[in-house]
C-alpha cells in the first residue's frame, strides 16, 4: 500500500537541503534529520488510521457467511444488507466493505469530497477505490469541505435509501470527519445558501466544532439522530472514524445517528455569545420557533449500534513508536488541543523553551515567570488528557533528542481574506515564537499538519517551522505579522524558499483531526 507521504515525494522531500539556509554549517545535518523525521513521522500517524484496516479490525463475517460480527454484536445477513457513507475517509471505508461484504450488500450510496477518486487513482491507491461493478453509488461534492448542491443531491439519496428500509433491513453508516459538509439537508424553508451563511458567519467569529455542529443539528433533516430516525424500523450500524476532540458521537459529522441532546436554547445562546441573533434569515427563526414546540418530541435512537474504529489517538500512538525507533525519547502531551490558534502558538512556543531549558540543564534558559505562564495558558485549554507536569519531568531526564507529539483542532478567527488552514498559520504563529527569544544550544522544530492532507481551501496538509523563520522571511521580503493579519499563511509559506516547508501529501484517503510535532535536538 502507498503510504501518504509517496504520493508527492519530489514536493515533499527535494527541498530539504535547502531549508536551513544561512544557518551555521554545524547546524545543517539536525535541522534536515529534523525535517525528515517530522514528515516520516506524520507519514507513520496518517498511515496508522488508512480506513480499510480501520474497518477489517471492526467487522467479521463468520466462516457461514449469514452472519456480520461488529466487535461483540452479531447481525443476521439474508439479503438485507445496505450501505450509506459521508466523510473524507468513506470512499476506503466503503471499497473494504464491498470487499467484505460481497453478495451480502445490496445497495449502497455515498457522498464523498469532490475528485477523490480521480485523485486516489493518480496515487496508485487502488484500495480506496471501489470496483468497476459496485453495488455502491458515489457522489462527489462539498468542494473545499463547503456544502454545496452535489452534496445537497447526495444526501437526498442518502435519505431516500433510508427511508425505504423496513423492520427485516439492516443499514450500515460510515461517517468520517468531513461528514457534515458531505451531507447537507436543511429544513425547509431554509436553503441551503442560508445555512452556509449562518455556519460560516459562526466560523469567522471563532465558534468551536461543537457549536458549528449544534447549529447545524438543530437546521437539518438528518444530523442530530435524524439519519437513524428515517431509517427506522430497520437496524443501524455506525462505524465511525473520528476527527473530533474527544471522539463523542454526538458530534462527529453532526451525529445523523445519534440522539441530539441541543435544544433550541442551546442554539439561541450560540448566537447570542457571537451576536449573530439579529443577522438570523427569517427562515431558520421560522424553524427554530417550530423546534421548539414539536410535538413528536426528541429523536431516540435504540435501534442503533455507533462505533469508533479509528481516531488521533490511534495515529499518535503509531508516531511516537516510530519517533523512539528513530531515537527520540517520545511522548505524547494531549490528543485534545483545542482553543484559538493564537493561545495555542503561545504555548507551544513557550513550551518549547521551557523543556528545552530543562532538556540541556541551562541555567539561562525559562524563566520562573515563563514556565507559570505555560502552566498558566496549559490551565486555561482546560484539556482532561494534558500531561504537561509528567512530560517535563520526562524532558528533564533524557539524554538526547526529544519529540513531544500532539493532536486536536485548534480555531481560527478571520480577519483577512487571505489563503491558508489553521496548520498553515498555528505553524506560522508558533515560527514567530520560536524567534522571539535565543533557546540556547538546542535545535527546535514544529510541524502542524492535518490526517486528511488538505488544510483549508489550499493543497498542503501543513506546514513546518524552526526558530531561523522570521530572520529566513526578513531575508526575502517577506514580514510575518502583515500576512498573519490577513490570515495568509499558505501565500506565506509558497514564498518562502520556493514553498520548502509546505507539508504536501495529497488526499490521504483518511481524517483524524491534526497532528503536532516538536522536536529538541541538543547540539
Amino acid at each position: 500500500m502507498a503510504t501518504a507521504l509517496q504520493v508527492l515525494p519530489c514536493l515533499v522531500r527535494a527541498p530539504l537541503r535547502q531549508l536551513i539556509w544561512g544557518a551555521p554549517m554545524a547546524r545543517l545535518a539536525s535541522g534536515v534529520a529534523l525535517a525528515e523525521h517530522a514528515q516520516q513521522l506524520f507519514e507513520s500517524a496518517v498511515g496508522a488510521v488508512q480506513p480499510g484496516p480501520m474497518l477489517q479490525k471492526a467487522l467479521s463475517l463468520d466462516p457461514d457467511g449469514r452472519t456480520l460480527k461488529v466487535r461483540d454484536r452479531s447481525f443476521q445477513l439474508r439479503q438485507n444488507l445496505y450501505l450509506v457513507g459521508f466523510g473524507k475517509a468513506v470512499l476506503g471505508m466503503a471499497a473494504a466493505a464491498e470487499e467484505l461484504l460481497g453478495q451480502h450488500l445490496v445497495q449502497g450510496v455515498i457522498s464523498v469530497p469532490k475528485g477523490i477518486r480521480a485523485a486516489m487513482e493518480c496515487a496508485g491507491k487502488q484500495e480506496m477505490l471501489l470496483k468497476p461493478h459496485s453495488r455502491v453509488q458515489v457522489f462527489e461534492g462539498a468542494e473545499n469541505n463547503l456544502p454545496d448542491h452535489d452534496a445537497l443531491r447526495a444526501a437526498l439519496a442518502i435519505q431516500q435509501l433510508a427511508e425505504g428500509l423496513t423492520a427485516d433491513d439492516l443499514l450500515l453508516v460510515l461517517i468520517s470527519g468531513g461528514g457534515s459538509a458531505l451531507l447537507p439537508s436543511p429544513i425547509p424553508p431554509i436553503t441551503l445558501e442560508e445555512k452556509q451563511m449562518l455556519t460560516k458567519l459562526l466560523a469567522a467569529h471563532g465558534a468551536t466544532i461543537q457549536e458549528l455542529n449544534t447549529m447545524r443539528k438543530a437546521l437539518s433533516q438528518l444530523k442530530g439522530g435524524g439519519l437513524a430516525q428515517a431509517a427506522y424500523p430497520a437496524q443501524v450500524v455506525s462505524l465511525i472514524l473520528s476527527d473530533v476532540v474527544g471522539d463523542p458521537v454526538e458530534v462527529i459529522a453532526s451525529g445523523p445517528t445519534v440522539a441530539s441532546a441541543h435544544n433550541v436554547q442551546d442554539c439561541l445562546h450560540i448566537l447570542n455569545r457571537y451576536g449573530l441573533r439579529a443577522a438570523l434569515p427569517r427562515s431558520v427563526k421560522t424553524v427554530l420557533s417550530r423546534a421548539d414546540s414539536d410535538p413528536r418530541g426528541p429523536h431516540t435512537c435504540g435501534h442503533v449500534l455507533n462505533v469508533i474504529i479509528g481516531s488521533n489517538m490511534l495515529a499518535l500512538a503509531e508516531a511516537q513508536k516510530q519517533a523512539e525507533v528513530l531515537g527520540y525519547r517520545a511522548m505524547v502531551l494531549s490528543t485534545a488541543i483545542q482553543g484559538d490558534v493564537k493561545s495555542v502558538a503561545q504555548f507551544y512556543g513557550l513550551l518549547a523553551r521551557v523543556a528545552g531549558a530543562r532538556l540541556i540543564s541551562s541555567t539561562a534558559g525559562a524563566s520562573v515567570e515563563e514556565d507559570a505562564k505555560l502552566h498558566e495558558l496549559a490551565a486555561e485549554f482546560q484539556l482532561p488528557d494534558l500531561k504537561l507536569e509528567e512530560v517535563l519531568e520526562a524532558v528533564a531526564e533524557a539524554r538526547g533528542p526529544v519529540c513531544l507529539l500532539a493532536g486536536g483542532e485548534p480555531t481560527v478567527q478571520l480577519h483577512g481574506s487571505g489563503k491558508g488552514g489553521r496548520n498553515q498559520e498555528l505553524a506560522l504563529r508558533v515560527g514567530a515564537e520560536l524567534g522571539r527569544w535565543p533557546l540556547g544550544p538546542i535545535d527546535v522544530l514544529f510541524l502542524s499538519g492535518g490526517t486528511d492532507g488538505q488544510d483549508g481551501p489550499t493543497e498542503a496538509a501543513g506546514a513546518w517551522v524552526m526558530p531561523e523563520l522570521t530572520i529566513q522571511a526578513a531575508a526575502e521580503g517577506l514580514d510575518v505579522a502583515t500576512f498573519l493579519a490577513h490570515n495568509d499563511s499558505y501565500t506565506f509559506f509558497c514564498r518562502l524558499q520556493g514553498g520548502a516547508h509546505l507539508l504536501y501529501t495529497g488526499p490521504t484517503g483518511t481524517n483524524v483531526m491534526d497532528t503536532h510535532l516538536l522536536f529538541l535536538w541538543p547540539q
